[in-house]
């Protein structure tokens, strides 16, 4: 290992020894200026993410705004942390929770500032330090986290960037220093760090892949479904892990919410995304548009119709594409990670859930229907973390967000996120 990072973790563990005394409510003072120097500089910050991976810039904007407002969440907190007393007949009948320590996060580039802080905030504000290996095309993203945790008043070695590779990442994470890992990612890549936190008996939490189902039954309000559908779809050129990926429609209103979403569809242009009015820009990478037109022709030599064509631009951008998609496909096996989405129909309720549980992923779903009775079936009967209601998945401080399956494990959001990485350590007797 390089002595750089070496020493990058060494100071990560020296920190801990002592933001682990550090009061509660004085890491919830901190928080809430780091949110204050996010909120004054969104527009920079958006800048930079919009620079590192093509993010139209009003989108970039307001995910730094909105790490502003999951950071004042955990800044107002109710500490849920405090020994908890337990009735029993002993004197000492308590439970402690207890940070583990230095916690390994490995991000994607799809959220450069959310999905880091979604994961780190929470595990600081428990007492850990917390060491960064984000991807490489957001190092910036990564120092500029950095340099915000310091400005607002954080101990050096709290939270720090690690500009290293993916080949890199094994030695970091066996290291003795490293208690825990956190990872959002790819199910390959959350199979390997897993296996390797398995194997040195240490933490992990996995926010994987998805291909969430977004439902259209035969009383919802077609007009606002197909409107957010397509936003649901073609956020952040459709490269986000909750995605509405299948569009599962009740057959009796195909003809009437299909023409309707087309049309919202096609309002997604690609544009300069340093320009705030457009709505949807390239590929972080090219490499990346070339793998969804691999699946594309995938889909379409294993029977799926187009509906309208995933049309390639320029090395990183697409026209985005709808095909219509059949049960027995492979393509709906895999995550697709970008502005293609597929569409599906079904005959009544019990048939939608099936298709909308018949695949590896569990991330979330969205349900649209005014009826109460047919709202509970599927919450009770859909195998994911979250189940939306007559709206598009969008992660929530107040909520837990996190997947099943080949989705993942873990919990982050909310106050539950602050048991991730602690242990409960039982304290009995006279």
């Amino acid at each position: 290992m390089e002595q750089l990072i070496e020493n990058k973790l060494i100071k990560a563990d020296k920190a801990f020894s002592e933001w682990k005394k550090t009061p509660f409510e004085h890491r919830q003072k901190l928080i809430a200026k780091a949110a204050e120097i996010l909120k004054m500089r969104s527009e920079e910050f958006g800048s930079a993410i919009t620079s590192e991976m093509n993010k139209p810039i009003s989108q970039s904007i307001a995910e730094v705004e909105k790490c502003a407002l999951m950071m004042n969440y955990y800044a107002d907190a109710e500490n849920i942390l405090q020994p908890e007393k337990i009735q029993s007949e002993y004197s000492y009948s308590e439970i402690h929770y207890i940070p583990k320590g230095v916690i390994l996060g490995i991000m994607p580039w799809n959220f450069p500032f959310w999905q880091v802080l979604r994961f780190a905030i929470p595990a600081i504000l428990a007492g850990n330090t917390v060491v960064l290996k984000h991807a490489s095309i957001c190092f910036g993203s990564g120092n500029a986290i950095e340099k915000v945790l310091l400005e607002a008043g954080f101990p050096e070695g709290v939270f720090q960037n690690l500009e290293i590779g993916h080949k890199d990442v094994k030695e970091v994470l066996e290291h003795q220093i490293i208690s825990g890992v956190s990872l959002t990612g790819s199910e390959k890549a959350g199979a390997e760090v897993a296996s390797i936190a398995g194997q040195n008996i240490k933490k992990s939490l996995l926010e994987l892949g998805g291909s969430d189902a977004f439902i259209v039954l035969d009383d919802a309000d077609l007009d606002e479904a197909a409107k957010v559908g397509a936003l649901a779809r073609l956020q952040n050129c459709g490269q986000t892990c909750v995605a509405a990926k299948r569009f599962i429609i009740d057959v009796k209103i195909e003809d009437a919410f299909l023409p309707k979403f087309i049309e919202e569809y096609k309002k997604y242009v690609p544009a300069d995304p340093m320009d705030k009015e457009t709505k949807i820009a390239g590929m972080a990478r090219p490499d990346l548009a070339d793998d969804l037109e691999k699946q594309f022709r995938k889909a379409l030599e294993n029977g799926a119709e187009i509906i309208l064509p995933l049309e390639r631009i320029s090395d990183h951008e697409f026209k985005p594409g709808l095909i219509r998609v059949k049960e027995g496909n492979p393509i709906l096996h895999e995550e697709l990670f970008g502005p293609l989405g597929m569409v599906m129909t079904a005959k009544n309720d019990e048939e939608a859930l099936k298709i909308a549980n018949d695949i590896p992923f569990g991330l979330s779903n969205s349900v649209w229907t005014k009826n109460k009775d047919r709202q509970l079936f599927f919450i009770e009967n859909l195998e994911s973390g979250t189940v939306n209601i007559n709206r598009m998945t969008s992660s929530d401080p107040r909520f837990p967000f996190g997947g099943t399956k080949a989705s993942g494990y873990g919990t982050e959001l909310s106050l539950l996120a602050l048991k991730e990485f602690v242990t409960a350590k039982t304290v009995v007797g006279n």
